[in-house]
């Protein structure tokens, strides 16, 4: 079974794109933005994202929905400030498109301006690596 990361950030801080760095060093594949589309069928897709205000990004969405014919099952791992995970907007845009998104994710905390200053933690990022692995 193969697998492929791919990640989106926009933000300065890069939370999102460490996670990926992360996961990508544990796994042994290489994390790639959204902006890359998928260019074979994957068995499971790591989905790296970040919510914005109170949504995925819409570049996550074009992703899914360029790629969806590639893409066997998604596995989501997430940052936030807010605390929420994207997990249900990610259900929704998965839903509509006729991808299987895996009940199995990754979220943790992530600082924003004075917001969980520090965070993603060491462990954070320790326990990322490990859902990583346990998925592939």
């Amino acid at each position: 079974m193969n697998t492929a990361i791919r990640f989106f950030t926009k933000s300065k801080k890069g939370n999102t794109q460490k996670l990926a760095s992360a996961v990508a060093e544990a796994t042994g594949i290489e994390a790639v933005d959204v902006s890359v589309d998928l260019t074979e069928k994957v068995d499971r897709l790591i989905l790296i994202n970040a919510m914005y205000a109170a949504n995925i990004d819409k570049e996550v969405k074009e992703f899914l929905s360029r790629n969806k014919d590639n893409i066997g099952e998604v596995f989501n791992m997430n940052t936030s400030a807010s605390g929420s995970s994207t997990w249900k907007a990610v259900k929704k845009v998965t839903d509509e498109l006729g991808i299987a998104l895996s009940e199995k994710e990754f979220h943790c905390a992530a600082s924003w301006i004075f917001i969980n200053k520090g965070l993603p933690s060491d462990e954070d990022y320790a326990r990322a690596k490990e859902f990583a692995k346990s998925v592939i």
